[in-house]
């Protein structure tokens, strides 16, 4: 019994010895890289130095062995077990197969010798197996039951194949016990491995908190991309990830780098590097740990991380350090997800700048159908008065001169409301000339407001009140003209006292469809909805009609087609 506990105990120090000299291959940086790859992206070296390495220590368990009647009990099993679990099938055979190899030749005419080349080979396809099918999470628990039953395979042949029987039975008698309980240490080998090998999820998890980190703070950078933006990005990068330096480019030039060597280069004009082309050329990812940049010579690390947009590489994400070999597996996996990031920061900002420009084009082409309509009854008025009332003619051309100049210095920018008043009363003055004392005029606006908002947006409002409302009633009429202070902005509102609007247009304003020949409406109505976030407000009165909308203080971002909601 004591001849068997210390056989056992011999067993476990090999064992030991062997999951110490793991440990530390598991703290060398190369080895690492190995554990953090997925088993079907190992090159063919990286397989062939794996199974060298549990090669070696099924050949030391062999020769570390402890000779029992021609027999040896060691650990050869574990070391070929655990090498297929962790590393798969080709690990596993090619390792069962050089140790059994090398432990029948060492004793080939031995009483266990082709017992233990057989169990060597099984052991090499079982623990294959193991790494294919079995889930990841019970391969230590699989493995040492798979490695219990190799050994006790290997008592069975023994018994079978040992002549005489004898000495087979007195062999196993001795060494099955420690050889199948020692089997339990393929788990502990399997769990320090594995322990390594998920370290990529918590390093992943950490890199990816970085990457948002990052992008957080560069995403007001992204709103409107240019030289300036595009060098606070790679400032920030830089800070965060304490690199040397960091570059951007477009498929052409380098759009901005900051960093070591930033003299060297004229930002938005220099060329590419042949390997920065072939990059963007493959989409692959360009790593580079101990090179030395011919431009920059100081530099002798560099990721080149290609940028997407709509499934086309449209540039690329350029990190430098100055010392060789400091991209890492996770600075891999943060530059990866920063980049995504980044594409997709891109992709959206391009966007919102089309959108925006193409609502600003919108805009112009809605605001310039007013400026036929108007001058049309302009020039009406101007010369229904020019014969009997020159005077008053003169002064309409006054008046119609400073609104054509007006509007000719219109641009994108909002103006203040008060040079839109001024605008509506040049307007009103021509109406007035045309309606006589027919139409009466109210201002009803707070003296301390001060808002900008878009040109001609109360103009086509006052001249739908004055022609749809008031030309059409028999006596006289009156418009109403509200600016007033609102908890949310400036409450603006017209009303007439007129023919009142029916309910047919206000539902065809509702669904931004034209009502009749009412295209001033319409058009005020898209132009509140694209700036404020919600269209005009349209009441019929008893008489007359009410049409209102909200000045907000910020108008909204415009992202996509107006939609309104009229009460």
């Amino acid at each position: 019994m004591q001849l068997m506990f210390d056989m056992l105990l011999a067993v476990f120090d090999r064992a030991a010895l062997m999951l110490i000299c793991l440990f530390f291959l598991t703290r060398t940086p190369l080895f690492r890289k190995l554990l953090h790859k997925e088993n079907e992206n190992h090159t063919a070296l990286e397989l062939t130095a794996v199974t060298a390495i549990f090669s070696l220590f099924a050949i030391f368990g062999t020769l570390s062995g402890i000779n029992v009647e021609g027999s040896l009990i060691n650990v050869r099993t574990i070391a070929i077990m655990s090498g297929g679990i962790l590393f798969g099938p080709w690990v596993g055979i090619i390792t069962g197969v050089i140790s059994g190899t090398h432990r029948f030749l060492i004793d080939i005419h031995g009483p266990t010798s082709l017992p233990c080349l057989i169990t060597s080979i099984t052991a090499g396809f079982l623990s294959g197996y193991i790494n294919k099918k079995v889930k990841k999470a019970l391969h230590w628990k699989v493995g040492i039951l798979a490695g219990m039953l190799c050994e006790t395979l290997t008592m069975v042949l023994i018994l079978l194949m040992a002549r005489p029987f004898s000495l087979g039975l007195d062999i196993v008698m001795n060494i099955a016990a420690p050889l199948i309980l020692g089997a339990s240490s393929i788990g502990l080998i399997v769990l320090l491995v594995q322990s390594v090998e998920d370290e990529k999820e918590v390093i992943a998890a950490r890199q990816a908190r970085l990457a948002l980190d990052i992008a957080n703070k560069t995403l007001p950078y992204f709103r409107n991309i240019n030289a300036e933006s595009l060098a606070s990005i790679c400032s920030i990068i830089r800070d965060d990830i304490d690199a040397d330096a960091v570059a951007i480019t477009d498929n052409k030039n380098i759009l901005a780098y900051v960093g070591v060597g930033a003299e060297e280069y004229n930002i938005g004009h220099e060329t590419l590097s042949e390997m920065t082309k072939a990059t963007l050329e493959s989409g692959e990812i360009t790593v580079k740990n101990n090179d030395e940049m011919h431009r920059t010579p100081q530099i002798h690390s560099l990721i080149i991380i290609p940028l997407w947009e709509k499934g086309e590489v449209t540039g690329s994400l350029k990190i430098y350090y100055c010392d060789p070999h400091r991209i890492t597996y996770s600075l891999k996996v943060m530059a990866i997800g920063l980049s995504q990031i980044m594409s997709t920061q891109m992709e959206v900002s391009r966007t919102e700048q089309l959108r925006e420009m193409a609502n600003k084009a919108e805009m112009r082409a809605l605001q310039s159908k007013i400026n036929p309509h108007f001058l049309f009854n302009a020039l009406n008025a101007i010369s229904s008065s020019i014969r009997a009332r020159p005077d008053v003619a003169r002064q309409l051309v006054i008046n119609l001169s400073r609104y054509l100049r007006y509007n000719l210095e219109l641009n994108d920018e909002l103006i203040d409301l008060r040079k839109e008043l001024h605008q509506v009363q040049d307007y009103i003055a021509i109406e007035q000339a045309r309606f006589g004392s027919k139409l009466t005029v109210i201002y009803d606006i707070d003296d301390d407001i001060s808002v900008k908002i878009p040109s001609l947006l109360i103009q086509p409002l006052v001249e739908n009140a004055i022609v749809h409302g008031i030309q059409k009633c028999s006596g006289k009429g009156v418009v109403v003209i509200s600016v007033k202070h609102h908890s949310n902005g400036v409450w603006v509102s017209v009303k007439d006292t007129g023919h009142g609007i029916n309910q047919e247009t206000i539902d065809r304003v509702a669904r931004n469809e034209m009502p009749g020949n009412k295209i001033g409406l319409l058009n005020v109505h898209h132009r509140v909805s694209l700036l404020y976030g919600q269209g005009l407000v349209i009441r019929r009165l008893e008489p007359g009609t009410d049409i209102s909308f909200l000045i907000t203080q910020s108008p909204a971002k415009i992202t996509a087609a107006p939609e309104s909601t009229i009460a």
